[in-house]
């Protein structure tokens, strides 16, 4: 009871005023009606002068990442209150002036929780939701025993850093300590029991004062720093570790209360832990004043029933154990990298886990904290085939050539695994020169000129400018292709008809005009023929001599190039040709029918190419095999090791190419 009291009575810090059964408040100076409180100095009924309040905003504008230095806390400093202004990606950072880090030192960030540092307990914070404004803070409620330093570090704008600590003054009194009961005191007017030992008082106090001095764990606690309190007339069993819910008395028959009879604390609660601090309860029992024999509860007075108070048991510390974070990302997307994680020693003490020195943790070994990664194997372009030529003969064309990604052992993988950035072009512009002036035909005419015997067929033959970029010709020149073929239906019977000539050009250049021909009585023979005067062939119907033309609107015609040499000797190329849609006055146009288009390219030369053989191409080793197996002829020296062999799976690979 001592020990709680006297702890519940220093360490409180928000209010030093319980409540009691009978509606009666105890002060700080532990006085029953009394309204004093602590002072924010640790004064109990203080005014708040003996310290001094030290506060302000950090907004300094940094422009450098890394770590700067907010603000020094001084040694004696309490009440510690370090909080960012608001949330960012910047992290609050904590060391001693020995140079010892506290909190998220050496570019390590730590966990939220507590770590013990310059004397006195800090407590991280690191709001995590998302909806969250508020920023990182270190709290510690001191005193320091040595000078501090906080630091920001920076990787965006500082939002603000506020910090606030007390100092305590030169004429401020230390925190009163009021007057606490021993055993044998009274307990709200009631007395303990008087039958413990000096030897268990002194040990008590003992225990008290290391609790006292050190405020969290003791470095050192054996189990026989505790110790089991006896009485004369009852030795009570174990209890449950819970505060006794036994605060509300029953109700018997009408008691007999007197004198005789008060309570008396007989035995403990079970200690809520087995190491690191737990917490146990007293038990109080209505006993004979004289005789301490343990009677109905009925025969003390409830409202004198003093209240279970909370009591540290099993101080002595938890095992430390290593605490392993999560590993890093790789520090290299490919290839051989690093990552890293954070290994803290800590323990369990008072339910809550502390970083503490690693040298509690000597006695089990260190996990790893680097590691070697590699999330995939690096790949590299390579250039496979050379420039094909230019895909015109004459203006401007395209080359291209074989660009692929290539891993370290030769497979062919997704560009997405090499670096685009240095990818190799695979495609670039040509310029072949001017182009020259081709012959432009149409198609041959369907129908003879004469209906039995020798006529003609006839096709229009035009020298143009070539704008298409891959038909290997030097000029139009002399050799004009003919403009007629013969043609013949087979002989004439020798019998007489009309014999129509050609019509003249159109008497208009467009519009409605008038074309002449010349029409003639004539007897065919088998060779030759015979003109007769026009009554000869009075009755037969003469063919108009003239008849209207309309050169507007002009009609349209396809016109088409001599075929281009075949792009490739073997193994399947391709030919072109330039078709256009002119009109009747040489011009191009639109008006062609689509379906009637002759074709701009073809197919040429399918059979297989006959390799060359190179004599001095030979495999130097017997298992050039392996080679080949292994995707090594990507090497230069494989390559030149085992040529045969590579060079006729590069035949194979380029036969499949081509197939496609």
């Amino acid at each position: 009871m001592f020990v709680s009291y006297l702890l519940l009575t220093l360490f409180h810090t928000e209010t030093a005023v319980l409540a009691r059964p009978g509606g009666e408040n105890i002060g700080c100076d532990d006085f029953l009606g009394s309204d004093k409180v602590v002072d924010k100095c640790g004064v109990c009924g203080g005014d708040n002068t003996g310290c001094q309040v030290v506060s302000g905003v950090f907004k300094h504008a940094l422009t450098s990442l890394g770590y700067h230095r907010v603000v020094e806390i001084p040694q004696g400093a309490t009440k510690i209150n370090i909080t960012e202004m608001h949330k960012s990606n910047n992290y609050l950072a904590l060391r001693s002036r020995s140079g010892r880090s506290i909190i998220n030192g050496n570019w390590a960030i730590d966990r939220p929780g507590k770590y013990e540092g310059g004397g006195t307990m800090f407590t991280y914070k690191r709001p995590n939701e998302i909806s969250s404004t508020a920023g990182e803070s270190f709290l510690a409620e001191g005193p320091t025993n040595e000078i501090l330093d906080v630091y920001m570090i920076h990787q965006q704008p500082n939002p603000g850093v506020h910090y606030e600590y007390v100092i305590m003054g030169n004429n401020a009194i230390s925190p009163q300590v009021p007057p606490h009961r021993r055993p044998g005191e009274p307990v709200n007017g009631q007395l303990e029991a008087e039958d413990r030992s000096p030897e268990d008082r002194e040990e008590r106090e003992k225990n008290q004062e290391k609790e006292d001095s050190h405020g969290e764990a003791p470095e050192v606690l054996t189990s026989e720093s505790s110790h089991t309190q006896t009485f004369p007339v009852r030795h009570p069993d174990r209890f449950p570790s819970h505060r006794p819910d036994n605060l509300v008395p029953p109700a018997p028959q009408t008691p007999r209360r007197s004198r005789d009879h008060n309570w008396k604390q007989l035995g403990t609660t079970d200690c809520s832990t087995t190491c690191g601090k737990g917490s146990q309860y007293p038990i109080f029992r209505c006993v004979h004043r004289n005789t301490h024999d343990e009677v109905p509860e009925s025969y003390c007075d409830p409202s004198m029933k003093p209240t279970p108070e909370e009591e540290p048991c099993n101080l002595f510390p938890c095992p430390a154990f290593w605490d392993i974070g999560e590993w890093s990302e790789c520090s290299k997307t490919c290839g051989l990298g690093m990552q890293h994680r954070q290994v803290l020693c800590r323990q369990v003490y008072a339910n809550r886990s502390l970083t503490v020195q690693p040298y509690r943790c000597q006695h089990l070994e260190k996990p790893e904290t680097t590691s070697t990664c590699q999330l995939k194997i690096c790949s590299e372009w390579q250039i496979r085939t050379d420039w094909t030529s230019c895909s015109v003969p004459c203006g401007v064309g395209q080359r291209t050539r074989d660009v692929k990604c290539v891993s370290n052992i030769g497979d062919v993988v997704h560009d997405e695994e090499c670096n685009m950035k240095l990818r190799p072009s695979d495609i670039e512009n040509c310029d072949m020169g001017p182009c020259a002036k081709s012959w432009f035909l149409t198609e041959w005419s369907e129908r003879c000129s004469a209906e039995c015997g020798a006529g003609v067929r006839t096709r229009s033959v035009v020298c143009m400018t070539n704008h298409v970029s891959s038909l290997p010709l030097e000029g139009c020149g002399n050799n004009r292709p003919a403009e007629t073929t013969p043609c013949d239906n087979g002989p004439c019977t020798g019998k007489v008809e009309w014999f129509a000539g050609s019509w003249s050009q159109c008497s208009v250049e467009c519009g409605s005009g008038t074309q002449q021909r010349e029409v003639i009585c004539i007897r065919k023979n088998a060779d030759t023929f015979e003109v007769l005067d026009p009554y000869e062939c009075s009755f037969l119907e003469k063919p108009p001599s003239q008849q209207p033309c309309h050169l507007k609107p002009c009609g349209a015609k396809w016109f088409s190039t001599e075929w281009s040499v075949c792009s490739k000797s073997c193994q399947g190329g391709f030919r072109v040709r330039e078709v256009r849609c002119l009109s009747d006055d040489m011009t191009p146009g639109s008006l062609c029918d689509p379906q009637l288009k002759p074709e701009e390219r073809e197919s040429c030369n399918p059979q297989d190419c006959v390799p060359e053989v190179d004599e001095n191409c030979k495999d130097k080793y017997y298992n050039c095999n392996v080679v080949v197996q292994a995707r090594l002829c990507v090497y230069n020296y494989y390559k030149t090791a085992c040529c045969a062999s590579c060079t006729r799976v590069a035949n194979r690979h380029t036969g499949f190419l081509g197939s496609r």
